[in-house]
């Protein structure tokens, strides 16, 4: 009897940090001081151009982690930055992407009634090693402009991550 749980402690010994292991998971987030460089390359990009914008920087979650908005860019412009970059993340492309491939599928069209989608050019996931960890994503110009200013924050994003 002994034997059996001295034997018994001897494996838990072994297997314990092992199966602690097992319950954890590790993955790479986006920092802010990132978040804010990549806002502030995407908002600079659309300033340079003339057009007051707003640009939201998301992370894995699709919670907010930095959001700039031109003196001049309407209000309502920030909420829909941020719907774009959730877009962008939730569907694992750009929202342009997305808005074409659902017009051209009626059976993907209900997406577009997911609470936070928006189905507008300008918000692109950022990865990193292909895994998503967040997204960028411009508001205020014209869709073409709002898409280039995104891509800008996600080069910044690119030359940033690796």
């Amino acid at each position: 009897m002994r034997k059996m749980v001295l034997s018994t402690i001897v494996c838990m010994l072994f297997i314990s940090p092992y199966s602690y292991g097992q319950g954890a998971v590790t993955q790479p987030i986006l920092s802010l001081a990132a978040a804010k460089l990549i806002g502030e390359a995407a908002l600079e990009a659309c300033t340079s151009q003339g057009y007051h914008t707003s640009v939201a920087v998301i992370d894995r979650a699709g919670n907010l982690l930095v959001v700039f908005r031109d003196e001049l860019a309407h209000p309502g412009t920030i909420g829909m930055a941020q719907q774009k970059a959730q877009t962008a993340v939730l569907f694992r492309r750009s929202s342009l992407e997305f808005q074409q491939r659902t017009a051209v599928d009626p059976s993907l069209m209900p997406q577009r009634d997911v609470p936070g989608i928006l189905a507008l050019a300008g918000g692109v996931p950022i990865r990193l090693n292909g895994e998503i960890i967040g997204g960028v994503a411009s508001s205020g110009a014209n869709q073409v402009s709002d898409d280039e200013c995104a891509r800008v924050g996600l080069a910044k994003a690119e030359e940033l991550l690796n």
